[in-house]
């Protein structure tokens, strides 16, 4: 099969990344089923797995962590009735521990496909079967372009940080795909939305989408611009995913028992407030992905056509490097999409 593959590990990756015409098939296992790739779209996930990701460290390998096809076939004890359908990919695997005695069981381990195991930027890829949803006739460009970023996105704020209609959200780093399934999440809910950038022209664009304030990064803190907005209150949400840089402008900027929820940390970890957290009685939350339901829930909105992505270029397949070097550039608003049909 045609595949994109990683050739080797590097700091900068798209030029590492070729695609090869005699890649093996994959078959499906037992409960899984073998999808032949409609779409795929690109995540910050495939620059990571690129760098040498601590558990993706074997070369070549395929990443993609998002992917829509039709199934081509279905592995054992899964229904055959899969078959021919166009699917949508949920890419976090859970993993439970063993049943042990005296052990309180902990949450599932995430294992992801286009991580850990090989991903759907290529001609068919394998999944379990409960990992993915009937997505009907739905375009698969767009549905490919939905589905990680807006899971992320939904467990980030409605699962994790509880929220609710008419609460005051800001979003650091818009133009990734999570920042903006972010700014689609809060809109539909009716929330006040703060944007940060480093770039006017991506805050223009936030503004169209509907972004209520934009505030741009120089680099410095800008928290004092954040509760300027908001009347000196600050936000009852941050959904960030930039860390270190900006992660005390984060704090700065949070209401009173506000919530700061972080699906990433792009530009590394670094010390925080402890005064500020206890003092104003903050929360501080980890957010990685979703499960199967939280996953059903965005979907259904996507499939009603309440919540839609934001998409920065369609590629060819063999477009695959340029795709890469438009992800790595930064310079992207909204997710990058490969097509394979």
């Amino acid at each position: 099969m045609r595949a994109v593959t990683i050739t080797s590990r590097n700091d900068e990756v798209s030029p590492n990344i070729i695609v090869q015409d005699d890649w093996p098939t994959p078959s499906a296992r037992p409960g899984e089923v073998l999808v032949r790739t409609e779409a795929s779209a690109l995540n910050h996930l495939d620059l990571w797995v690129g760098r040498g990701l601590p558990g993706a460290d074997e070369f070549p390998r395929i990443s993609g962590s998002d992917g829509c096809g039709r199934v081509e076939a279905v592995g054992e004890g899964v229904d055959e009735s899969w078959i021919g359908r166009r699917v949508l990919l949920n890419a976090a695997v859970c993993h439970h521990s063993p049943h042990l005695p005296n052990v309180i069981p902990t949450d599932p381990a995430l294992h992801m496909i286009g991580e850990t195991l090989p991903g759907t930027h290529a001609e068919y890829f394998t999944a379990p079967a409960a990992n993915v949803l009937d997505i009907g006739e739905s375009d698969p460009v767009q549905a490919a372009a939905f589905a990680l970023s807006f899971l992320t996105s939904w467990r980030m704020l409605m699962s994790r940080a509880r929220l609710k209609a008419g609460q005051q959200v800001l979003i650091t780093g818009i133009g990734g795909g999570v920042a903006l399934s972010c700014l689609a999440i809060c809109r539909w809910l009716g929330c006040t939305t703060i944007v940060t950038s480093r770039h006017d022209w991506k805050l223009e664009r936030a503004r169209e989408l509907g972004a209520d304030h934009v505030v741009l990064d120089s680099n410095e803190d800008w928290s004092k611009t954040v509760r300027s907005i908001t009347s000196k209150r600050g936000v009852d949400v941050c959904a960030d995913s930039i860390g270190s840089a900006v992660h005390q402008a984060c704090l700065s900027s949070l209401a009173r028992g506000g919530t700061l929820v972080t699906c990433g940390a792009t530009t590394g970890s670094g010390p925080t407030d402890l005064v500020r957290i206890f003092w104003n009685q903050l929360s501080i939350l980890g957010s990685t992905m979703g499960d199967m339901a939280e996953f059903r829930e965005v979907v259904a909105l996507h499939l009603s056509g309440q919540l839609e992505p934001v998409i920065d270029t369609v590629h060819p397949v063999d477009e695959a490097r340029t795709a890469w070097e438009r992800l790595e550039s930064g310079e992207q608003f909204g997710k990058i999409v490969l097509r394979w049909d």
